[in-house]
């Protein structure tokens, strides 16, 4: 459990399995702590990641983020393929829950905070352990489940309502919930901020009673895996930074766009993509 780097204070702080992706290469690095780590990472941040991974495959990838891990002999694997309808994924393996006890002191006063489960991994009691932190979440991993070849589908979130209001900002994508309007519903009336990913159609945000939606600008889709804990990271990161939710969501749609003209961790936002949305946020 040794970290890659002494431990100091982090800027943000995230909490879930990294990931091997199954693809035709191989093995990838993968998972919403590996890309919300590197996007908190390239805007400035010092980053932590706290996660339960078995080190299949290098970790040079994470760019020198300091990593503690549960020990496990195997991560959480997933499989995805591409169809005419959308995404299937597949869950081949899980590696252990992740609890406070492992969350070393050092970084438990981390002003960001981002629980990002991707396959029930993260203890929800958490979201009472950082009182002065902007907690940001990604729940989709509480709202998968699969079956016994692994075949990853939506499922109920008991813990909704209790993590949700003790929550500063939720980032869902529709997928995530199957497409079901009324559930996005009730986790907004249930939410501080919420924010919806679409995919190509942008971002909607529900906020202190009212709804935007914020386009992306068109682009040449290559690959959209890691887009929404990209524009997860760049989100939390600019409503940390402004306090205006508005304008976190318009900055985190331009940047995550460019995300999906490359593949896997090659799509981490670039320092002059980072410095083109913020000009273009306040154009």
């Amino acid at each position: 459990m040794r970290p890659i780097v002494p431990l100091t204070p982090v800027d943000y702080l995230v909490i879930g399995h990294l990931t091997c992706d199954q693809t035709d290469e191989g093995l990838k690095l993968g998972g919403t702590a590996a890309y919300a780590g590197l996007t908190a990472q390239a805007l400035g941040m010092r980053v932590g990641i706290v996660t339960a991974w078995g080190a299949e495959v290098s970790s040079a990838p994470l760019n020198g983020i300091p990593v503690i891990s549960f020990p496990t002999e195997t991560s959480t694997t997933f499989t995805n393929i591409m169809t005419d309808e959308g995404r299937v994924q597949y869950i081949r393996s899980v590696a252990p829950q992740i609890h406070l006890n492992i969350i070393p002191d050092a970084w438990r006063n981390a002003p960001i905070v981002h629980l990002g489960p991707v396959a029930q991994e993260v203890d929800p009691g958490l979201v009472r352990y950082f009182p002065s932190a902007l907690i940001g979440l990604t729940p989709q991993g509480w709202l998968r489940g699969w079956d016994e070849q692994g075949l990853v589908h939506p499922v109920e979130w008991p813990e909704a309502t209790f993590v949700l209001q003790r929550t500063g900002a939720t980032v869902i994508s529709r997928e995530d919930v199957g497409g079901d309007e009324t559930r996005i519903e009730e986790m907004a009336s249930s939410s501080r901020i919420l924010a919806v990913t679409e995919a190509d159609q942008g971002t909607r945000l529900y906020w202190n009673g009212d709804v935007r939606r914020f386009r992306p600008p068109q682009v040449e889709l290559v690959d959209d895996t890691g887009a929404g804990d990209i524009f997860a990271a760049a989100f939390f990161y600019r409503l940390y930074t402004t306090r205006d939710p508005w304008e976190a969501a318009r900055f985190a749609t331009l940047l995550s766009a460019f995300s999906v003209t490359r593949r896997g961790l090659e799509s981490i936002p670039t320092p002059e993509e980072i410095q083109t949305c913020m000009v273009e946020v306040y154009e």
